[in-house]
């Protein structure tokens, strides 16, 4: 049996593969948005139990929430931020993910 050579293959330009793979790379924000049916102190409590915030930093990011309508509450790859955008979904927030910019 001889060896079968197909045709080659041609790759997408290099340029353009490399910048994907630093868009891929950015890290990910993961933000709470105000809504009308969590109270604040829950909103600070589920901030420090999920993420291990101190009671002052839970309690300045729930006043961004409230107060400027979002915050961002952590940041990561883009695995770790879906994890934590279902956590905090599990717990009745309003919550997304995003490029970090």
């Amino acid at each position: 049996m001889g060896v079968v050579m197909g045709t080659p293959l041609e790759l997408e330009d290099p340029e353009v593969i490399g910048k994907e793979l630093t868009d891929a790379d950015l890290p990910w924000v993961v933000i709470v948005w105000n809504d009308p049916i969590n109270l604040m102190s829950y909103v600070a409590f589920v901030f420090q139990k999920l993420f291990g915030y101190s009671k002052e930093k839970a309690n300045r990011l729930m006043r961004d929430v409230h107060e400027k309508g979002r915050a961002v509450v952590a940041t990561g790859t883009r695995t770790e931020a879906e994890r934590d955008v279902n956590r905090l979904h599990s717990y009745g927030l309003w919550a997304t993910m995003e490029h970090d910019k």
